[in-house]
């Protein structure tokens, strides 16, 4: 992985960050699951954290940028896969990412939230974009090995933010996305 740490700060790094911004975390990730990302709102995120809203406002610059630091700190949390050198580059890879398959699919809420929130224009939400591409590509890469040339992880990290589109907009089953991405590794792979 690329060495990213939970403990980064979010928009501005405050004594209390260690309190505030774990909480408001968990307070989004409850509200997305209850209201969705229609529903959330900064207010209510406080409200269910114990804080200010003007607190919220002090580590976060909207809801997009909470629902993306939501998503990244869960992606954090995922175990590192094994890695068998053994299975074909496909394999590897569909190892790799089944994790991410199953957090998505059990937080579809958030998955569906972190989809639009993504693709907000925030230089806060830009700095998590590029935090959770790293962690996809590093996944990725790490799952080939020397089986990819630099044009073969690019091209994979655009296949797997597609389909987080795709499933994010119920085009593919969050479920089915570690398998279609090992369809496309198959195929790059291969022509190489």
């Amino acid at each position: 992985m690329s060495g990213l740490v939970i403990s980064e700060p979010t928009r501005r790094r405050r004594s209390r960050e260690t309190d505030a911004v774990p909480r408001l975390v968990d307070a989004a990730g409850t509200e997305i699951r209850v209201n969705g990302y229609d529903g959330l709102t900064m207010r209510n995120v406080a409200r269910r954290a114990g804080l200010a809203p003007a607190t919220a406002y002090t580590y976060f610059s909207s809801k997009d940028h909470l629902v993306a630091e939501v998503f990244w700190r869960r992606l954090v949390a995922l175990p590192s896969a094994p890695i068998d050198r053994r299975r074909s580059a496909s394999t590897r890879v569909a190892a790799a990412l089944r994790d991410v398959g199953a957090l998505v699919t059990a937080e579809p809420e958030l998955a569906a939230a972190c989809t639009k929130a993504l693709v907000a224009d925030d230089p806060d939400v830009r700095s998590l974009q590029e935090r959770i591409g790293a962690i996809f590509h590093d996944r990725i890469a790490l799952a080939l090995g020397t089986d990819a040339t630099p044009a073969v992880l690019r091209a994979l990290d655009l296949a797997m933010a597609g389909a987080l589109i795709h499933s994010g907009t119920g085009h593919l089953p969050y479920d089915r996305m570690a398998e279609r991405i090992a369809e496309v590794t198959a195929l790059l792979v291969q022509s190489r």
